[in-house]
């Protein structure tokens, strides 16, 4: 699989979202993930999954909605062969909430996986579905910011923090230590795109300290890593061999170089656990 089969994905995605407009959505069911599923996330599920099924391959598919599932191929022109199934990785729709509340921050976010564990990971995407802006990397190969090679923030300094509370009395007690040295802090919705300002050098660093989803962080996983940063939960434990399905799992910390990283783990430390 290439990047430009997942790009061609993600721009289907983009105009199809911005064609329709999500402003102003009520919920659906629970998706497999556990979160409340908007139309929204509906939507650019099927057209993701609709396109995986175009290109002629076997996938296992996790996704927040949809949960576990299989494409057996056909209908493409793709070898089937007799290789194991890609994993793919999809958060259809991050920052939903967001987007029926018109705030203008949110994604799609795709991860390509030869394994089982985040070290698989062979390339990531994701797409603002707001500006179009897409984020791509393939493992070894960098990243890129719509065509463009980009890199982590270099030196030190805490210069923009961005960060995730999903429990606001409990998380931001215990990151508020790490807030309090940066120059500037938001708290924007989106994990992927969150990840994503990491690995292009807008933001110095991103923390939640919730339990997160594979599917949420595995596409900024491989950015932040191939942009030059430096990935961990909050402990600072590698995350290389997290598995990718629908658990609950890991704290997260991503820091644009070492520097920061071991500043943001000396913070955090202090504030106990």
């Amino acid at each position: 699989m290439e990047i430009e089969d997942i790009r061609r994905i993600g721009r289907r995605v983009y105009e199809r979202v911005r064609a329709t407009g999500v402003k102003g959505q009520g919920p659906l069911e629970r998706g497999a993930g556990g979160d409340r599923m908007f139309p929204v996330d509906r939507l650019a599920e099927e057209i993701i999954l609709e396109g995986l099924r175009g290109l002629g391959r076997r996938f296992h598919v996790v996704s927040e909605e949809a949960g576990v599932l299989e494409i057996e191929g056909g209908g493409g022109t793709g070898p089937q062969g007799s290789s194991p199934p890609l994993l793919i990785a999809i958060d259809p729709v991050d920052g939903s909430k967001n987007a029926v509340a018109g705030i203008p921050f949110f994604s799609s976010s795709i991860a390509v996986c030869r394994g089982e564990e985040l070290k698989d990971l062979a390339i990531g995407y994701v797409i603002n579905l707001v500006t179009g802006d897409e984020f791509w990397a393939a493992k070894g190969q960098g990243v890129f910011l719509n065509g463009q090679p980009v890199t982590c923030q270099g030196g030190p300094g805490l210069k923009l923090a961005v960060f995730e509370a999903s429990s606001p009395a409990r998380h931001l007690r215990r990151i508020l230590p790490l807030l309090e040295g940066a120059a500037k802090t938001r708290c924007l919705g989106s994990i992927a795109l969150d990840l994503a300002l990491v690995a292009s050098g807008a933001a110095s660093l991103f923390v939640s300290p919730a339990p997160s989803r594979s599917f949420d962080y595995a596409a900024g996983y491989l950015l932040v890593k191939e942009a030059g940063g430096v990935f961990t939960d909050m402990e600072g434990k590698d995350l290389d061999g997290q598995k990718i399905g629908l658990e609950r799992g890991a704290s997260l910390l991503a820091s644009a170089n070492p520097e920061i990283h071991r500043a943001a783990l000396k913070a955090l430390a202090g504030n106990g656990r």
